[in-house]
Protein backbone atom coordinates (compact mmCIF):
# COMPACT_ATOMS: atom_id res chain seq x y z
CA UNK A 1 0.00 0.00 0.00
CA UNK A 2 0.63 3.81 -0.70
CA UNK A 3 -0.33 6.67 0.41
CA UNK A 4 -0.87 10.03 -2.65
CA UNK A 5 -0.79 13.34 -0.86
CA UNK A 6 -1.89 16.55 -2.68
CA UNK A 7 0.17 19.30 -1.80
CA UNK A 8 0.28 21.99 -4.90
CA UNK A 9 -2.27 24.51 -3.87
CA UNK A 10 -1.24 28.30 -3.18
CA UNK A 11 -3.84 28.81 0.16
CA UNK A 12 -4.55 32.10 -0.71
CA UNK A 13 -6.91 32.68 1.49
CA UNK A 14 -4.57 31.99 4.46
CA UNK A 15 -2.62 35.36 3.42
CA UNK A 16 0.32 36.02 5.34
CA UNK A 17 0.89 32.70 5.90
CA UNK A 18 1.59 31.30 2.62
CA UNK A 19 3.12 34.08 1.01
CA UNK A 20 6.70 32.19 1.53
CA UNK A 21 5.04 28.47 1.73
CA UNK A 22 3.16 26.36 0.84
CA UNK A 23 0.28 25.85 2.84
CA UNK A 24 0.66 21.90 3.96
CA UNK A 25 3.81 23.89 5.69
CA UNK A 26 1.52 25.82 7.99
CA UNK A 27 2.29 24.97 11.50
CA UNK A 28 -0.16 23.69 14.51
CA UNK A 29 1.11 23.33 17.44
CA UNK A 30 4.87 23.90 16.42
CA UNK A 31 4.69 21.47 13.69
CA UNK A 32 3.83 21.82 9.83
CA UNK A 33 0.74 19.99 8.66
CA UNK A 34 3.25 17.73 6.63
CA UNK A 35 5.10 16.56 8.65
CA UNK A 36 2.85 15.63 10.97
CA UNK A 37 0.75 13.83 8.23
CA UNK A 38 3.98 11.88 6.93
CA UNK A 39 4.65 10.95 10.61
CA UNK A 40 1.69 9.60 11.19
CA UNK A 41 1.67 7.70 7.78
CA UNK A 42 5.10 6.50 8.87
CA UNK A 43 4.17 4.38 11.08
CA UNK A 44 1.78 2.05 8.73
CA UNK A 45 4.83 0.94 7.04
CA UNK A 46 3.59 2.11 3.31
CA UNK A 47 5.82 1.12 0.00
CA UNK A 48 6.14 4.65 -0.57
CA UNK A 49 4.22 8.28 -0.09
CA UNK A 50 3.43 10.27 -3.46
CA UNK A 51 3.04 13.74 -2.81
CA UNK A 52 2.16 16.21 -5.67
CA UNK A 53 3.43 19.41 -5.28
CA UNK A 54 3.64 23.07 -7.16
CA UNK A 55 3.22 25.76 -5.21
CA UNK A 56 6.73 26.75 -3.88
CA UNK A 57 7.76 23.43 -4.48
CA UNK A 58 11.33 23.76 -4.58
CA UNK A 59 11.41 25.05 -0.74
CA UNK A 60 8.98 22.04 -0.46
CA UNK A 61 11.37 19.60 -1.71
CA UNK A 62 13.50 21.39 0.87
CA UNK A 63 11.79 21.23 3.73
CA UNK A 64 10.82 17.55 3.41
CA UNK A 65 14.33 16.85 3.37
CA UNK A 66 14.98 17.85 6.58
CA UNK A 67 12.16 15.18 7.86
CA UNK A 68 13.11 12.01 9.41
CA UNK A 69 10.49 9.29 7.85
CA UNK A 70 11.76 6.00 6.68
CA UNK A 71 9.05 5.68 4.15
CA UNK A 72 10.70 6.60 0.50
CA UNK A 73 9.27 10.04 -0.86
CA UNK A 74 8.56 10.17 -3.95
CA UNK A 75 7.76 13.53 -6.16
CA UNK A 76 5.25 14.73 -8.78
CA UNK A 77 5.06 18.19 -9.67
CA UNK A 78 2.12 20.13 -11.26
CA UNK A 79 3.96 22.70 -13.07
CA UNK A 80 0.41 24.85 -13.67
CA UNK A 81 -1.20 24.74 -10.16
CA UNK A 82 -1.87 28.39 -10.65
CA UNK A 83 -4.48 27.75 -13.49
CA UNK A 84 -5.55 24.08 -12.18
CA UNK A 85 -7.73 22.57 -9.39
CA UNK A 86 -6.65 19.38 -7.40
CA UNK A 87 -8.23 16.71 -10.29
CA UNK A 88 -5.22 17.88 -12.58
CA UNK A 89 -2.97 16.81 -9.98
CA UNK A 90 -4.48 14.20 -9.29
CA UNK A 91 -4.12 13.34 -12.74
CA UNK A 92 -0.60 13.81 -13.02
CA UNK A 93 0.13 10.94 -10.37
CA UNK A 94 -2.43 8.55 -12.43
CA UNK A 95 0.37 6.34 -12.98
CA UNK A 96 1.25 6.06 -9.15
CA UNK A 97 -2.52 5.42 -8.46
CA UNK A 98 -2.61 2.45 -10.92
CA UNK A 99 0.66 0.72 -9.26
CA UNK A 100 -0.82 -0.01 -5.99
CA UNK A 101 -3.37 0.44 -3.45
CA UNK A 102 -3.43 4.16 -2.27
CA UNK A 103 -4.76 6.29 0.66
CA UNK A 104 -5.27 9.24 -0.74
CA UNK A 105 -4.87 12.92 1.53
CA UNK A 106 -5.15 16.55 1.09
CA UNK A 107 -2.24 18.45 2.52
CA UNK A 108 -4.61 20.70 3.91
CA UNK A 109 -6.49 18.44 6.38
CA UNK A 110 -5.33 17.92 9.82
CA UNK A 111 -6.35 14.69 11.86
CA UNK A 112 -5.87 12.44 14.96
CA UNK A 113 -3.98 9.17 14.29
CA UNK A 114 -7.76 7.10 14.71
CA UNK A 115 -8.89 8.52 11.57
CA UNK A 116 -6.06 7.20 9.79
CA UNK A 117 -6.11 3.69 11.41
CA UNK A 118 -10.03 3.63 11.20
CA UNK A 119 -9.19 3.75 7.23
CA UNK A 120 -6.51 1.12 7.32
CA UNK A 121 -8.06 -1.22 9.35
CA UNK A 122 -11.29 -0.96 7.38
CA UNK A 123 -10.83 -4.53 5.05
CA UNK A 124 -13.36 -2.96 2.38
CA UNK A 125 -11.01 -1.61 -0.06
CA UNK A 126 -12.71 1.09 -1.83
CA UNK A 127 -13.45 3.63 1.14
CA UNK A 128 -14.66 7.63 1.39
CA UNK A 129 -13.72 8.96 5.32
CA UNK A 130 -16.86 10.60 6.07
CA UNK A 131 -18.12 12.45 8.92
CA UNK A 132 -22.23 14.03 9.96
CA UNK A 133 -22.38 16.92 8.52
CA UNK A 134 -21.81 19.93 11.02
CA UNK A 135 -22.40 23.88 10.92
CA UNK A 136 -18.45 24.82 10.53
CA UNK A 137 -17.39 21.79 7.13
CA UNK A 138 -18.13 23.48 3.93
CA UNK A 139 -17.43 21.87 0.83
CA UNK A 140 -19.06 18.27 -0.76
CA UNK A 141 -21.50 16.49 1.20
CA UNK A 142 -23.16 13.36 -0.09
CA UNK A 143 -25.99 11.33 1.02
CA UNK A 144 -25.96 7.19 2.03
CA UNK A 145 -28.01 4.47 2.57
CA UNK A 146 -28.44 1.82 5.06
CA UNK A 147 -25.20 0.05 3.86
CA UNK A 148 -23.01 2.62 3.48
CA UNK A 149 -23.28 3.05 -0.30
CA UNK A 150 -23.14 6.91 -1.44
CA UNK A 151 -26.34 7.49 -2.95
CA UNK A 152 -25.60 11.34 -3.98
CA UNK A 153 -23.08 13.69 -4.21
CA UNK A 154 -24.66 16.87 -3.63
CA UNK A 155 -22.99 20.11 -5.42
CA UNK A 156 -23.65 23.70 -3.16
CA UNK A 157 -26.33 24.54 -5.90
CA UNK A 158 -28.70 21.79 -4.76
CA UNK A 159 -27.66 21.91 -0.92
CA UNK A 160 -30.68 21.80 0.84
CA UNK A 161 -30.57 23.05 4.38
CA UNK A 162 -33.57 20.90 6.07
CA UNK A 163 -32.16 18.04 4.18
CA UNK A 164 -28.79 18.30 6.74
CA UNK A 165 -29.87 15.46 9.01
CA UNK A 166 -29.03 13.31 6.34
CA UNK A 167 -26.32 14.52 4.97
CA UNK A 168 -22.21 13.57 5.61
CA UNK A 169 -19.62 15.56 4.76
CA UNK A 170 -16.87 14.23 2.64
CA UNK A 171 -13.35 14.73 5.21
CA UNK A 172 -11.14 14.30 1.59
CA UNK A 173 -9.80 10.95 2.75
CA UNK A 174 -10.07 7.85 0.28
CA UNK A 175 -8.84 4.45 -0.17
CA UNK A 176 -8.55 3.09 -3.38
CA UNK A 177 -7.69 -0.48 -4.29
CA UNK A 178 -5.40 -0.88 -7.10
CA UNK A 179 -8.10 -2.88 -9.64
CA UNK A 180 -10.31 -0.12 -8.63
CA UNK A 181 -8.05 2.72 -9.79
CA UNK A 182 -7.15 0.60 -12.94
CA UNK A 183 -10.95 -0.42 -13.83
CA UNK A 184 -12.59 2.23 -12.81
CA UNK A 185 -11.56 5.34 -11.24
CA UNK A 186 -8.22 6.50 -13.34
CA UNK A 187 -10.44 5.79 -16.85
CA UNK A 188 -12.72 8.00 -15.18
CA UNK A 189 -10.46 10.68 -14.28
CA UNK A 190 -9.13 10.65 -17.82
CA UNK A 191 -12.47 11.19 -19.58
CA UNK A 192 -13.44 14.26 -17.18
CA UNK A 193 -10.45 15.81 -17.50
CA UNK A 194 -10.23 15.92 -21.09
CA UNK A 195 -13.83 16.62 -21.10
CA UNK A 196 -14.45 19.37 -18.64
CA UNK A 197 -11.63 20.73 -18.04
CA UNK A 198 -8.59 21.30 -15.27
CA UNK A 199 -9.97 23.22 -12.98
CA UNK A 200 -12.22 20.82 -11.18
CA UNK A 201 -12.37 19.26 -8.29
CA UNK A 202 -11.34 14.99 -8.11
CA UNK A 203 -14.48 14.12 -5.96
CA UNK A 204 -16.26 15.15 -9.50
CA UNK A 205 -14.78 11.64 -10.52
CA UNK A 206 -16.05 10.00 -7.87
CA UNK A 207 -19.49 11.24 -8.06
CA UNK A 208 -19.83 9.98 -11.28
CA UNK A 209 -18.45 6.66 -10.99
CA UNK A 210 -21.09 6.82 -7.50
CA UNK A 211 -24.20 6.58 -10.46
CA UNK A 212 -22.81 3.06 -11.29
CA UNK A 213 -24.85 0.28 -10.42
CA UNK A 214 -21.57 -1.76 -9.09
CA UNK A 215 -19.35 0.89 -8.32
CA UNK A 216 -17.05 -0.89 -6.30
CA UNK A 217 -16.94 2.42 -3.69
CA UNK A 218 -18.38 2.65 0.40
CA UNK A 219 -18.70 5.50 2.48
CA UNK A 220 -16.87 4.68 5.97
CA UNK A 221 -18.73 7.10 8.95
CA UNK A 222 -16.14 8.57 11.84
CA UNK A 223 -17.60 7.82 15.03
CA UNK A 224 -16.12 11.44 16.62
CA UNK A 225 -12.52 11.21 15.69
CA UNK A 226 -10.84 14.24 15.11
CA UNK A 227 -10.05 16.34 11.83
CA UNK A 228 -10.63 19.51 10.78
CA UNK A 229 -9.75 21.67 7.29
CA UNK A 230 -7.49 24.45 7.58
CA UNK A 231 -8.32 27.00 4.36
CA UNK A 232 -8.26 30.30 6.40
CA UNK A 233 -7.00 31.71 9.46
CA UNK A 234 -9.93 30.85 11.64
CA UNK A 235 -9.74 27.16 10.61
CA UNK A 236 -6.29 27.63 11.73
CA UNK A 237 -7.24 28.87 15.10
CA UNK A 238 -9.74 26.48 16.09
CA UNK A 239 -7.29 23.55 14.66
CA UNK A 240 -4.82 25.25 16.92
CA UNK A 241 -7.31 24.48 19.80
CA UNK A 242 -8.11 21.30 18.35
CA UNK A 243 -4.65 19.12 18.15
CA UNK A 244 -2.23 21.17 20.43
CA UNK A 245 -0.79 20.24 24.57
CA UNK A 246 -2.53 23.92 24.89
CA UNK A 247 -5.92 22.93 23.67
CA UNK A 248 -7.64 23.32 27.02
CA UNK A 249 -6.25 26.88 27.50
CA UNK A 250 -6.60 27.97 23.49
CA UNK A 251 -10.27 26.66 23.83
CA UNK A 252 -10.78 28.60 27.50
CA UNK A 253 -10.32 31.41 26.08
CA UNK A 254 -12.35 31.53 23.38
CA UNK A 255 -15.37 31.74 26.04
CA UNK A 256 -17.65 30.23 23.56
CA UNK A 257 -18.30 29.70 19.99
CA UNK A 258 -18.58 26.01 20.89
CA UNK A 259 -21.08 24.95 17.69
CA UNK A 260 -17.78 24.71 16.25
CA UNK A 261 -16.83 22.47 17.95
CA UNK A 262 -20.18 19.61 17.58
CA UNK A 263 -18.30 16.53 19.66
CA UNK A 264 -17.76 19.22 22.53
CA UNK A 265 -19.89 18.35 26.13
CA UNK A 266 -19.22 21.76 27.76
CA UNK A 267 -19.73 21.73 31.62
CA UNK A 268 -17.80 25.16 31.35
CA UNK A 269 -20.81 27.57 30.62
CA UNK A 270 -23.43 28.00 32.50
CA UNK A 271 -27.12 27.72 31.16
CA UNK A 272 -30.87 26.31 31.40
CA UNK A 273 -31.08 22.62 29.92
CA UNK A 274 -34.44 22.26 29.95
CA UNK A 275 -35.54 26.11 28.73
CA UNK A 276 -36.36 27.76 26.12
CA UNK A 277 -39.22 24.92 25.31
CA UNK A 278 -39.44 23.59 21.59
CA UNK A 279 -42.31 25.72 20.99
CA UNK A 280 -40.67 28.90 21.56
CA UNK A 281 -37.82 28.36 19.63
CA UNK A 282 -40.29 27.04 16.68
CA UNK A 283 -41.86 31.03 17.41
CA UNK A 284 -38.10 32.43 17.23
CA UNK A 285 -37.35 30.67 13.37
CA UNK A 286 -40.95 31.41 12.39
CA UNK A 287 -40.00 34.71 12.30
CA UNK A 288 -36.55 34.80 11.40
CA UNK A 289 -36.51 36.12 8.25
CA UNK A 290 -38.24 39.21 9.19
CA UNK A 291 -35.87 39.37 12.56
CA UNK A 292 -32.60 38.99 10.40
CA UNK A 293 -33.73 42.23 7.94
CA UNK A 294 -35.52 44.58 10.47
CA UNK A 295 -33.99 47.38 12.74
CA UNK A 296 -34.80 46.82 16.19
CA UNK A 297 -36.07 48.99 18.33
CA UNK A 298 -34.10 51.63 20.78
CA UNK A 299 -33.87 51.80 24.45
CA UNK A 300 -37.37 53.03 25.29
CA UNK A 301 -39.36 50.18 23.67
CA UNK A 302 -36.86 47.24 25.22
CA UNK A 303 -36.86 48.88 28.40
CA UNK A 304 -40.58 48.81 28.23
CA UNK A 305 -40.58 45.36 26.90
CA UNK A 306 -38.30 44.43 30.07
CA UNK A 307 -40.65 46.04 32.76
CA UNK A 308 -43.61 44.07 31.24
CA UNK A 309 -41.58 41.06 31.39
CA UNK A 310 -40.58 41.62 34.89
CA UNK A 311 -42.97 43.50 36.80
CA UNK A 312 -41.34 46.98 37.23
CA UNK A 313 -41.80 51.05 36.38
CA UNK A 314 -40.60 51.25 32.59
CA UNK A 315 -38.20 54.19 34.10
CA UNK A 316 -36.88 51.61 36.48
CA UNK A 317 -34.95 49.09 34.12
CA UNK A 318 -32.65 49.28 31.53
CA UNK A 319 -31.84 46.44 28.86
CA UNK A 320 -28.28 45.18 28.37
CA UNK A 321 -26.40 43.38 25.31
CA UNK A 322 -25.70 40.55 27.99
CA UNK A 323 -25.42 41.45 31.70
CA UNK A 324 -21.53 42.65 30.97
CA UNK A 325 -22.54 45.57 29.38
CA UNK A 326 -24.60 46.42 32.51
CA UNK A 327 -22.28 45.92 34.36
CA UNK A 328 -19.06 47.58 32.33
CA UNK A 329 -21.69 50.73 32.28
CA UNK A 330 -22.54 50.29 36.46
CA UNK A 331 -18.80 50.19 37.45
CA UNK A 332 -18.00 53.35 35.62
CA UNK A 333 -20.27 55.10 37.81
CA UNK A 334 -19.06 53.64 41.25
CA UNK A 335 -16.77 56.64 41.81
CA UNK A 336 -15.45 55.44 45.60
CA UNK A 337 -14.48 51.64 47.06
CA UNK A 338 -16.61 48.96 46.31
CA UNK A 339 -16.71 46.06 48.44
CA UNK A 340 -16.86 42.42 46.36
CA UNK A 341 -16.78 39.06 47.92
CA UNK A 342 -14.27 36.56 46.77
CA UNK A 343 -14.38 33.59 45.52
CA UNK A 344 -17.00 35.36 42.79
CA UNK A 345 -17.83 36.43 39.52
CA UNK A 346 -14.61 38.31 38.47
CA UNK A 347 -16.52 40.59 35.90
CA UNK A 348 -17.14 43.24 38.75
CA UNK A 349 -13.97 43.47 39.83
CA UNK A 350 -12.39 43.53 36.51
CA UNK A 351 -13.97 46.53 35.27
CA UNK A 352 -13.02 48.75 38.76
CA UNK A 353 -9.13 49.59 39.50
CA UNK A 354 -7.64 47.44 42.14
CA UNK A 355 -7.09 50.41 44.68
CA UNK A 356 -10.91 50.31 44.63
CA UNK A 357 -11.52 46.67 46.05
CA UNK A 358 -12.11 45.96 49.52
CA UNK A 359 -12.13 42.07 49.73
CA UNK A 360 -14.04 39.78 51.75
CA UNK A 361 -12.92 36.69 51.45
CA UNK A 362 -14.91 33.43 52.14
CA UNK A 363 -12.13 31.37 54.07
CA UNK A 364 -15.10 29.71 56.19
CA UNK A 365 -15.09 26.40 55.07
CA UNK A 366 -16.65 25.78 51.99
CA UNK A 367 -16.49 29.20 51.07
CA UNK A 368 -19.69 29.75 53.05
CA UNK A 369 -20.64 33.43 54.42
CA UNK A 370 -24.00 34.94 55.37
CA UNK A 371 -25.38 38.52 55.47
CA UNK A 372 -23.80 38.98 58.93
CA UNK A 373 -20.72 38.12 57.80
CA UNK A 374 -20.84 41.16 55.65
CA UNK A 375 -22.06 43.67 57.70
CA UNK A 376 -19.47 42.91 60.45
CA UNK A 377 -16.74 42.81 58.22
CA UNK A 378 -17.89 46.32 56.01
CA UNK A 379 -18.76 47.96 58.55
CA UNK A 380 -15.67 50.03 59.25
CA UNK A 381 -14.40 50.02 55.73
CA UNK A 382 -15.95 53.02 54.55
CA UNK A 383 -16.75 51.62 51.25
CA UNK A 384 -19.43 53.38 48.40
CA UNK A 385 -20.86 50.17 46.95
CA UNK A 386 -21.57 46.82 47.98
CA UNK A 387 -21.56 44.04 45.30
CA UNK A 388 -23.17 40.63 46.11
CA UNK A 389 -23.79 38.11 43.45
CA UNK A 390 -26.61 35.51 45.09
CA UNK A 391 -25.97 32.45 44.47
CA UNK A 392 -22.83 33.34 44.19
CA UNK A 393 -20.40 31.88 41.57
CA UNK A 394 -18.38 29.44 41.42
CA UNK A 395 -19.22 28.76 45.71
CA UNK A 396 -23.06 28.30 45.11
CA UNK A 397 -23.22 29.97 48.34
CA UNK A 398 -26.89 31.37 48.77
CA UNK A 399 -28.08 34.30 51.27
CA UNK A 400 -31.66 34.00 52.17
CA UNK A 401 -34.05 36.55 51.00
CA UNK A 402 -34.92 37.92 54.36
CA UNK A 403 -31.40 38.24 55.21
CA UNK A 404 -31.21 39.83 51.22
CA UNK A 405 -33.45 42.14 53.05
CA UNK A 406 -31.21 43.07 56.36
CA UNK A 407 -28.25 43.77 54.16
CA UNK A 408 -30.16 46.55 51.81
CA UNK A 409 -31.31 47.88 54.92
CA UNK A 410 -28.19 47.90 56.27
CA UNK A 411 -26.22 49.77 52.92
CA UNK A 412 -29.61 52.22 53.07
CA UNK A 413 -28.81 53.62 56.05
CA UNK A 414 -24.72 53.97 55.65
CA UNK A 415 -25.81 55.28 52.35
CA UNK A 416 -23.95 52.61 50.09
CA UNK A 417 -25.16 50.98 46.90
CA UNK A 418 -25.89 47.84 47.04
CA UNK A 419 -26.07 46.43 43.83
CA UNK A 420 -27.56 42.31 44.15
CA UNK A 421 -27.22 40.22 40.88
CA UNK A 422 -29.22 37.76 40.77
CA UNK A 423 -28.27 35.70 37.84
CA UNK A 424 -28.83 32.61 39.18
CA UNK A 425 -31.45 33.37 41.76
CA UNK A 426 -34.18 31.49 40.17
CA UNK A 427 -32.17 28.33 40.01
CA UNK A 428 -32.46 28.32 43.84
CA UNK A 429 -34.93 26.59 45.74
CA UNK A 430 -36.05 29.75 47.31
CA UNK A 431 -35.91 31.81 44.16
CA UNK A 432 -37.29 35.59 45.36
CA UNK A 433 -36.61 38.73 43.45
CA UNK A 434 -35.90 42.24 44.17
CA UNK A 435 -37.36 43.12 40.68
CA UNK A 436 -40.01 44.76 42.38
CA UNK A 437 -41.50 48.53 42.57
CA UNK A 438 -41.99 48.05 46.01
CA UNK A 439 -38.52 46.88 46.77
CA UNK A 440 -36.50 49.20 44.55
CA UNK A 441 -39.04 52.17 46.04
CA UNK A 442 -37.98 50.60 49.54
CA UNK A 443 -34.43 50.93 48.62
CA UNK A 444 -33.32 53.92 46.84
CA UNK A 445 -29.68 52.81 46.70
CA UNK A 446 -30.37 49.66 45.36
CA UNK A 447 -29.62 48.00 41.97
CA UNK A 448 -30.91 44.57 41.11
CA UNK A 449 -28.93 43.19 37.70
CA UNK A 450 -30.10 39.55 35.92
CA UNK A 451 -28.77 37.61 33.36
CA UNK A 452 -31.86 36.19 30.95
CA UNK A 453 -28.62 34.18 29.43
CA UNK A 454 -28.17 32.19 31.93
CA UNK A 455 -31.62 31.43 33.41
CA UNK A 456 -33.46 31.84 30.17
CA UNK A 457 -30.71 29.10 28.22
CA UNK A 458 -30.81 31.97 25.68
CA UNK A 459 -26.54 33.11 26.22
CA UNK A 460 -26.70 34.15 22.03
CA UNK A 461 -29.41 36.78 22.35
CA UNK A 462 -27.22 38.43 24.43
CA UNK A 463 -29.50 39.83 27.19
CA UNK A 464 -29.44 41.37 30.45
CA UNK A 465 -31.36 43.83 32.10
CA UNK A 466 -30.43 46.30 35.30
CA UNK A 467 -33.21 48.30 37.73
CA UNK A 468 -33.09 50.74 40.10
CA UNK A 469 -35.55 53.43 41.10
CA UNK A 470 -32.40 56.02 41.67
CA UNK A 471 -33.44 58.32 38.99
CA UNK A 472 -30.07 59.50 38.80
CA UNK A 473 -27.97 56.02 38.24
CA UNK A 474 -30.39 54.82 35.91
CA UNK A 475 -29.91 58.08 33.59
CA UNK A 476 -25.77 57.75 33.35
CA UNK A 477 -26.24 54.06 32.90
CA UNK A 478 -28.64 54.37 30.13
CA UNK A 479 -26.42 57.03 28.16
CA UNK A 480 -23.57 54.35 28.62
CA UNK A 481 -26.06 52.21 26.33
CA UNK A 482 -26.40 53.02 22.40
CA UNK A 483 -29.47 53.10 21.30
CA UNK A 484 -29.49 50.11 19.34
CA UNK A 485 -27.23 47.94 21.85
CA UNK A 486 -29.91 44.37 21.44
CA UNK A 487 -30.78 43.08 18.47
CA UNK A 488 -33.94 42.61 16.94
CA UNK A 489 -33.58 38.74 17.93
CA UNK A 490 -33.24 39.57 21.69
CA UNK A 491 -36.14 42.45 21.17
CA UNK A 492 -38.50 40.31 20.08
CA UNK A 493 -37.29 37.37 22.77
CA UNK A 494 -38.82 40.09 25.39
CA UNK A 495 -41.50 40.86 23.61
CA UNK A 496 -43.35 36.94 23.56
CA UNK A 497 -41.35 35.44 26.81
CA UNK A 498 -44.57 36.53 28.71
CA UNK A 499 -46.34 33.92 27.28
CA UNK A 500 -44.10 31.20 28.43
CA UNK A 501 -43.50 32.30 32.19
CA UNK A 502 -45.24 28.50 32.76
CA UNK A 503 -43.16 26.09 30.99
CA UNK A 504 -40.34 28.10 32.41
CA UNK A 505 -41.47 27.80 35.82
CA UNK A 506 -41.95 24.15 35.25
CA UNK A 507 -38.58 23.72 33.55
CA UNK A 508 -36.97 25.38 36.65
CA UNK A 509 -38.70 22.46 38.75
CA UNK A 510 -37.74 19.90 36.50
CA UNK A 511 -34.06 21.28 36.66
CA UNK A 512 -34.00 21.63 41.00
CA UNK A 513 -34.93 17.73 40.79
CA UNK A 514 -31.92 17.04 38.48
CA UNK A 515 -29.66 19.27 39.90
CA UNK A 516 -30.56 17.35 43.37
CA UNK A 517 -30.12 14.03 41.63
CA UNK A 518 -26.76 14.81 39.99
CA UNK A 519 -25.03 16.51 42.98
CA UNK A 520 -25.99 12.74 44.35
CA UNK A 521 -23.88 10.50 41.48
CA UNK A 522 -21.04 13.16 41.91
CA UNK A 523 -20.56 12.23 45.49
CA UNK A 524 -19.96 8.58 44.32
CA UNK A 525 -16.54 10.19 42.16
CA UNK A 526 -14.32 9.23 45.36
CA UNK A 527 -11.85 12.16 44.47
CA UNK A 528 -14.53 14.87 44.51
CA UNK A 529 -15.92 16.79 47.69
CA UNK A 530 -19.28 17.93 46.51
CA UNK A 531 -20.43 21.39 47.94
CA UNK A 532 -23.74 22.67 48.12
CA UNK A 533 -25.11 24.19 45.81
CA UNK A 534 -28.46 26.73 45.06
CA UNK A 535 -26.77 27.62 41.33
CA UNK A 536 -27.15 25.61 38.08
CA UNK A 537 -23.43 24.69 38.85
CA UNK A 538 -21.56 22.41 41.81
CA UNK A 539 -18.23 23.57 43.11
CA UNK A 540 -16.15 20.41 43.52
CA UNK A 541 -12.76 19.94 45.98
CA UNK A 542 -10.16 17.90 43.86
CA UNK A 543 -8.62 15.34 46.22
CA UNK A 544 -5.83 13.53 45.83
CA UNK A 545 -4.30 11.79 43.38
CA UNK A 546 -5.89 14.30 41.05
CA UNK A 547 -5.54 17.71 40.74
CA UNK A 548 -8.19 20.33 39.06
CA UNK A 549 -5.94 20.63 36.00
CA UNK A 550 -5.20 17.39 35.41
CA UNK A 551 -8.83 16.60 35.27
CA UNK A 552 -9.62 19.33 32.61
CA UNK A 553 -6.94 18.08 30.55
CA UNK A 554 -7.61 14.57 30.69
CA UNK A 555 -11.86 15.48 30.78
CA UNK A 556 -11.03 17.26 27.08
CA UNK A 557 -8.56 14.72 25.22
CA UNK A 558 -9.66 11.68 26.27
CA UNK A 559 -13.89 12.30 26.33
CA UNK A 560 -14.49 15.73 24.83
CA UNK A 561 -15.29 17.43 28.13
CA UNK A 562 -14.39 21.05 28.96
CA UNK A 563 -15.03 21.57 32.77
CA UNK A 564 -14.20 25.02 34.76
CA UNK A 565 -10.27 24.72 36.39
CA UNK A 566 -11.15 26.85 39.38
CA UNK A 567 -7.84 26.38 41.48
CA UNK A 568 -6.82 30.16 41.05
CA UNK A 569 -10.03 31.63 41.43
CA UNK A 570 -10.58 29.82 45.12
CA UNK A 571 -6.58 29.23 45.54
CA UNK A 572 -7.00 25.79 46.20
CA UNK A 573 -7.94 22.80 44.53
CA UNK A 574 -11.47 22.99 42.72
CA UNK A 575 -13.33 22.52 39.59
CA UNK A 576 -16.70 23.81 39.08
CA UNK A 577 -19.55 22.00 36.95
CA UNK A 578 -22.50 22.89 35.32
CA UNK A 579 -25.67 21.49 35.51
CA UNK A 580 -26.55 20.00 32.39
CA UNK A 581 -29.34 17.54 31.28
CA UNK A 582 -29.77 13.95 32.60
CA UNK A 583 -28.11 12.66 29.76
CA UNK A 584 -24.93 14.82 29.55
CA UNK A 585 -24.52 14.52 33.70
CA UNK A 586 -24.13 10.61 33.53
CA UNK A 587 -21.57 11.01 30.90
CA UNK A 588 -19.63 13.32 33.01
CA UNK A 589 -20.16 11.32 36.05
CA UNK A 590 -19.76 8.14 34.14
CA UNK A 591 -16.18 9.56 32.22
CA UNK A 592 -14.71 11.02 35.75
CA UNK A 593 -15.45 7.51 37.48
CA UNK A 594 -13.85 5.82 34.83
CA UNK A 595 -10.79 8.69 35.11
Amino acid sequence: MQAIILAAGMGKRLGELTKGNTKCMIEVGGETLISRLLHQLDKYQLARIVLVVGYKAAELRQYLASVQVNTPLEFVENTIYDTTNNIYSLYMAKSWLEQDDTLLFESDIIMEDAVIERLVSNPYPNLALVDKFESWMDGTVVTLDDENRILRFIPNSQFRYAEIPSYYKTVNVYKFSRSFSQSMYVPFLEAYCKALGRNEYYEQVLRVITMLDNSGMRALPLNGEKWYEIDDIQDLDIAESMFTEHSFDLLCSRYGGYWRYPQLLDFCYLVNPYFPNQRLRDELSANFNRLLTEYPSGQRVNSLLAAKDFGVRQDYIAVGNGAAELIKALCEQMIGRVGVIRPTFEEYPNRLMPEQLVVFNATAPDFRYSADDLMNFFADKDIWSLVLINPDNPSGNYIPFEDCIRLAEWCRNRDIVFVLDESFIDFSTEHPTFFSDALLERFNRLVVLKSISKSYGVPGLRLGIAASSNAALMTNLRRSLSIWNINSFAEFYLQIMGKYQRPYAEAMDRFREERSRFVDALQSVPYLRVLPSEANYVLCEVLAPHSPRELAVRLLKERGILIKDCSSKCAAPYIRLAVRDTHDNDMLVQSLLEL
